[in-house]
């Protein structure tokens, strides 16, 4: 009883005062732990020294608010699409959860001015709001747990800032993504057919892979050529985000075809989207 009358009463004393009141817009209720909040706007270029001799930033508190979100917007998902299949569900969840809605939600809410970052880290080349939005969820779940933090991600961060009925059906356009790119590095692309097959519900499936100068980057199938393209695409558009080696390959192939550099970010420039098995891709659509 004596701790909830402190608590209540060192609230009161910091109603109007920053960064309580600061945050209390963003969130709707007033911080009891401060200094979570601070940690979790702290990037790695900043990290602070402890007095125990430890660096802090908000990388972990990002790592809690990331699977916090997942579960969140997993449960939400799974309740508003109730006669949706797995291969649906899962993929509304990654367009909620991806980078790049993180990050406009984040600067929407405000977080870009809040985030502190070393002056040499150019700001607009990577995700710090956004994973800073995951950090401060990390921390609302320390702070005030589990409900609450349930509550901000569905009443201040979906319900005010997310269409999750527009970014549910909302369809990614892999292939001319993939071509655009290719075409803006000077690069072949091209889509083969590899086979194509019944499955045991006599249903016509294809096969494609694609290329890019002579070296296969990406597989999909799908009940159609088109969207057995489409997941091909998908697949080599999700290697060429993240995969180191592929992506040396292609700088060296740029630079020995036109002569230029690869830009820091061109890989970022392609859409980002979580990859679900093929067997989900196809209920999903079947």
């Amino acid at each position: 009883m004596f701790t909830k009358l402190y608590k209540r009463i060192r609230l009161l004393k910091n109603r109007g005062k920053e960064p309580y009141f600061s945050l209390y817009k963003i969130l709707g209720f007033y911080p009891e732990n401060i200094h979570l909040y601070e940690q979790a706007f702290h990037h790695k270029s900043s990290s602070i020294e402890s007095g125990d001799g430890r660096w802090l930033n908000n990388e972990r508190l990002e790592f809690l608010g990331d699977a916090v979100l997942d579960a969140v917007v997993g449960d939400i998902v799974y309740r508003r699409f109730p006669n949706k299949r797995e291969g649906f569900l899962t993929n509304t969840r990654s367009k909620i959860v991806q980078r790049e809605t993180l990050n406009r939600v984040a600067a929407e809410l405000g977080l870009d001015k809040k985030v502190v970052y070393s002056a040499k880290l150019n700001a607009h080349n990577n995700h710090m709001y956004g994973n800073a939005l995951e950090a401060l969820i990390g921390a609302i779940y320390l702070d005030q747990g589990y409900h609450v933090c349930y509550h901000f991600i569905q009443d201040v961060l979906i319900k005010k800032h997310i269409n999750l009925e527009k970014i549910a059906h909302k369809e990614v356009n892999f292939k001319s993504s993939l071509i655009e790119w290719s075409q803006k590095n000077k690069l072949e692309i091209s889509f083969e057919l590899i086979e194509s097959f019944t499955d045991h519900n006599g249903n016509p499936v294809f096969q494609t892979c694609v290329t890019l100068s002579d070296t296969q980057i990406g597989i999909g199938i799908g009940y159609s050529k088109k969207e057995s393209q489409q997941n091909a695409a998908k697949m080599a558009i999700k290697k060429l985000r993240t995969d180191k080696t592929c992506q040396q390959f292609i700088s060296d192939l740029k630079k020995k075809k036109t002569g230029e550099n690869t830009a820091a970010n061109e890989f970022e420039t392609l859409p980002e989207e979580a990859m679900g098995t093929e067997k989900e891709e196809l209920e999903t659509e079947n």
